[in-house]
């Protein structure tokens, strides 16, 4: 029994450490192009952010395929390999299929420590082997069913050029195959996001076009004591992901600055991230104006700014108003617990990613991954076509770059680089990031139309020149991006160097009249820092006669 409680304590403590995603969902009738768009940042500690890619390949009958925990590489044993697997870079397939993630952890008994299927698994596998959303469901659900599902509870995004779902996925404890699952279809005029707790609650059994489960999910929770209603009341989330503190506050509050940034119904949904009432948001909602994919990208950078739980302009931001907090979440002050909030966008993240999906254009050209490595807020978003053959070198583990092993030629340490330079004098330097990045997004954003043209055009002809014309897109864009970004790390240690900053003309460091590198500005602390500097040291630092 001890070893019992002893796990689940550990499970906790593990889940609490990657309690980190976050996707943003638009359909294709809320977003300002018609396409579907998803949203996805891997978020956890420990995760070196690099661009997977896995070629189309064919298998004779009988190949088998290892499987390797995505969060920490262990071996969890053999399945049967397809016999025709897809290409996918990154988290979307050659037929734009995309999948995304956030880790809900649920209750910990649920867990099959004898599984072979990770939810890491479950999403390249299952992109591997589908053509649709709906595809994708069915792959993912019977390689659990088959094989036995190895992690806690998932928040799935599955999404293709028509439909995006949330499906949601818990096990049902050691040695026991299988998973009890349910999958909601997101209305094409509505958002959604998850962010690391459940969401389905109550769900329409009865309308099989819109909804999708396993046959034992209300069965399974009576059984085992999760709940003993009527079927109308059972609310997946409620069974099998109670409601705590910090899936309120750390999770569904990022779903909740989503929602308040593109719906008037902000200030209502508020109280129940303040706790001040246990009526769940809605799944999904219906935004006020649609949405661009520039617009996905800015909210994954989210701080709470302007809203009632913004985090750059208290104590916690220091001088330079910083709008990200250290981990662990929570933290004691003598015997009282306190807590750091949880935004969208966090330094913790490996990559991000942005998906565009039109079903108006051949799939070799409609799906976009917008992609970037490190924090949304310090990355830059570069398209990545969906049929790219092979990732380009920056975003792989070139030079053996690892999460402990830095490269001067991996963007993941180059970002990572640059960022934590800013975060210690964030307003003091962020300016000349945003710069850069809008420059480059808008480049990017402005060049899609003619290069899509172009792609079209030679896909009419020979879809495989048109393969390798984006291939090399999604490469020149990656390398000139990373290329940016270093000069932008020298640029900033120059000008900021020892707490100063160097002077500037048209563009250039200024110099004197006879060539000298110019005199400096010592920006020193706000006034409001200040006064709460003496504040708390009352006349330690007074000068006196």
């Amino acid at each position: 029994m001890k070893r019992i409680f002893l796990f689940a304590a550990l499970l906790t403590a593990a889940v609490a450490e990657t309690f980190a995603c976050t996707n943003l969902i638009v359909g294709k009738n809320a977003s300002t192009d018609g396409s579907t768009i998803v949203s996805y940042s891997a978020d956890s500690y420990g995760l070196f952010g690099e661009l997977y890619h896995y070629p189309a390949a064919t298998y004779p009958k009988g190949t088998m395929m290892d499987i390797h925990e995505w969060d920490t590489g262990k071996y969890l044993g053999q399945i049967e390999q397809a016999r025709q697997t897809y290409n996918v870079i990154g988290n979307m397939n050659e037929f734009q299929v995309t999948i995304g993630e956030t880790t809900f952890g649920g209750r910990p008994e649920l867990v099959d420590t004898l599984g072979i299927i990770d939810y890491g698994s479950l999403i390249y596998v299952g992109l591997q082997r589908s053509r649709t959303a709906r595809e994708a469901i069915k792959v993912m659900t019977e390689l659990v069913q088959e094989y036995g599902y190895y992690s806690s509870g998932e928040s799935f995004t599955i999404a293709d050029p028509n439909e995006i779902w949330i499906m949601e996925m818990i096990g049902k404890g050691p040695g026991i195959r299988g998973a009890v699952w349910v999958a909601v279809r997101v209305p094409d005029d509505c958002i959604s996001a998850h962010a690391n707790q459940s969401r389905i609650h109550q769900f329409d059994m009865a309308d099989k076009a819109n909804c999708m489960y396993s046959n034992d999910v209300i069965s399974f929770a009576r059984e085992k004591g999760y709940f003993s209603g009527v079927n109308k009341d059972f609310s997946f989330a409620d069974a099998y992901a109670p409601l705590d503190f910090g899936a309120r506050r750390f999770c569904e509050a990022r779903v909740w600055s989503y929602f308040n940034m593109f719906t008037d119904q902000g200030e209502a949904y508020l109280p129940y991230i303040q706790g001040k009432t246990n009526d769940p948001m809605p799944l999904f909602v219906k935004p006020k104006r649609k949405l661009s994919v520039q617009d996905v990208k800015n909210a994954m950078r989210d701080h709470y700014e302007g809203t009632a739980l913004d985090i750059s302009n208290d104590f916690g931001a220091g001088p330079y108003k910083t709008p990200y907090r250290l981990s662990p979440l929570t933290f004691k002050v003598g015997d009282q617990e306190y807590f750091n909030e949880r935004p969208i966008s966090t330094q913790q993240s490996g990559f991000v990613f942005v998906a565009q999906m039109r079903a108006n254009l051949p799939d070799a050209v409609g799906g976009v991954l917008w992609f970037g490595t490190d924090d949304a807020n310090m990355t830059v978003f570069t398209p990545v076509y969906c049929c790219t053959t092979k990732a380009p070198v920056c975003y792989t583990r070139v030079d053996g770059a690892d999460y402990i092993t830095f490269s001067w030629n991996s963007a993941f340490w180059i970002f990572n680089w640059v960022a934590n330079m800013v975060y210690p004098r964030y307003d003091l330097m962020i300016g000349d990031v945003r710069a850069t990045q809008n420059e480059l997004e808008t480049t990017f954003n402005e060049a899609q139309e003619g290069i899509e043209a172009a792609a079209v055009k030679l896909y009419e002809k020979n879809p495989e020149t048109a393969v390798k014309f984006l291939t090399n897109y999604t490469d020149m864009t990656a390398q000139s991006t990373f290329n940016t970004w270093k000069r932008l790390g020298e640029f900033i240690i120059v000008k900021y160097n020892d707490g100063v900053i160097r002077k500037m003309k048209d563009g250039k460091f200024e110099r004197n009249a006879i060539g000298q590198p110019a005199g400096v500005v010592r920006p020193g602390y706000s006034k409001e820092f200040l006064e709460e500097y003496v504040k708390q040291t009352g006349e330690r630092y007074k000068v006196t006669e």
